[in-house]
């Protein structure tokens, strides 16, 4: 069974100011997308899944096409807001897209079997590609996240969203906590929870980076949610039908069991446009020892 990872590529990035996904940050003009799929290849995932916003495939297809020197095929998906089930009606004033739950949604029609989901703008290291590989081939019916420690997730230039992992002595997930705006402040780390109550962390938390092992049985459950969130929260046109809070919301209700990962690696990522010098200078040391190729196609498999 061919392994299938799925890259969250439709954001608006807002906050950016441009489209960040392809933003250059390596040599070559290879973008963070591009690491990620280096690595997944490399950890024996064989089928590559971008969601993109509509109109935008022909810019990936290039830009992959160049920094691959045509040596990858990936599958597009468009999420489209007119993506919803029969009944349901998208308002006018709806320009946001529905969210990552739903950008995994659009995807399943292409999906066979486990699945891998990340973010396009994130990198998450080597070695998380290879535990989350053995995780699907191993037990392919248990859904699972890979985790980093809180800390190594936060950035320099803003206060960052992360679901908190809560998990019992078997690794499993027993509570995702969802907590926004979290940066460190006067050798504190603070956020404050969906609700508005402010929250303390320690730092060693285990994060959840959007770093996903799912199965067949999540994306059926997650239609449903879909429709009760289309019910409950459709007509506001700033919210968003979250993966995080789908699956943590499928655990919770022990519909699912999902088992936490812990990556050994260091996560970075560009949430905000200031944070992009410090990724280009993380990826430069990264080819100057050797840990990839100056030209990204020359390490493939």
């Amino acid at each position: 069974m061919g392994l299938t990872l799925v890259i969250l590529a439709a954001g608006k990035a807002s906050r950016y100011g441009r489209l960040k996904q392809l933003e250059p940050v390596g040599p070559g003009g290879a973008a963070l997308i591009d690491y990620t799929i280096h690595d997944a290849l490399r950890a024996g995932f064989e089928q590559i899944v971008l969601v993109v916003a509509p109109g935008l495939e022909p810019r990936f297809r290039e830009h992959l096409e160049r920094v691959f020197n045509r040596r990858v095929t990936a599958a597009f998906v468009a999420q489209e807001l007119g993506a919803v089930p029969k009944g349901f009606t998208v308002s006018p004033e709806r320009e946001k897209p529905w969210g990552t739950a739903h950008a995994v949604l659009v995807a399943a029609p292409v999906l066979s079997g486990p699945f891998a989901v990340v973010n396009a703008d994130d990198y998450y290291g080597a070695s998380s590609y290879r535990v989350l590989r053995d995780q699907l081939l191993d037990h392919p019916e248990t859904a699972a996240l890979v985790g980093f420690e809180l800390r190594s997730t936060l950035s320099a230039h803003g206060g960052v969203s992360r679901g908190i992992c809560e998990f019992d002595g078997h690794g499993f997930l027993t509570r995702l906590i969802e907590v926004k705006q979290i940066e460190e402040r006067e050798g504190r780390i603070v956020g404050s929870e969906v609700d508005g109550n402010p929250i303390q962390l320690l730092g060693d938390e285990t994060a959840s980076m959007n770093m996903w092992g799912l199965t067949p049985r999540v994306l059926d459950t997650l239609r449903h949610q879909f429709e009760e969130f289309l019910v409950r929260d459709g007509s506001d046109p700033g919210t968003e039908f979250l993966l995080s809070t789908a699956v943590g919301q499928q655990v919770s209700t022990a519909e699912i069991r999902l088992r936490v990962l812990q990556s050994v690696e260091r996560w970075f990522g560009v949430t905000f446009a200031a944070d992009t010098p410090a990724v280009i200078a993380r990826i430069a040391k990264l080819v100057a020892t050797g840990d990839y190729p100056e030209h990204l196609w020359k390490g493939l498999p």
